[in-house]
């Protein structure tokens, strides 16, 4: 499975999902900054599962790619790197990312919706 890291997404997740057998991506020192949809649009490229904490793409996202490779949005209160990593922990062990497409998923502490 290809995983894409949004720049505000914990890079220590990259080792985190190699060690499961993931392929990771991130954006390139000079990509840094560019607009949403050209990010996500190089997610596609890699067809690659867009990892990121800016849950505007929940609203964004499904109604301008209908077919994709899937969204995890963890937008957490105490959005540090330890809470993170441990949302995406429990996703990668709660769903299944083998049927992930044009799926939208945004978790928060205690709950989480799906598009």
């Amino acid at each position: 499975m290809n995983f894409f890291l949004d720049e505000n997404f914990p890079k220590s997740a990259e080792q985190i999902l190699q060690k499961i057998g993931h392929k990771t991506f991130l954006l390139d020192k000079q990509q840094v900054g560019i607009d949403d949809i050209s990010i996500f649009k190089l997610a596609q490229e890699k067809q690659a599962i867009f990892l990121t904490t800016d849950k505007d793409f929940f609203h964004t996202i499904p109604f301008q790619f209908r077919d994709h490779y899937g969204i995890i949005i963890i937008a957490l209160k105490l959005p540090n790197r330890k809470n993170i990593l441990e949302k995406l922990e429990w996703a990668i062990n709660n769903f299944d990312l083998n049927n992930f497409k044009d799926k939208v998923i945004l978790l928060r502490d205690s709950s989480y919706n799906i598009r």
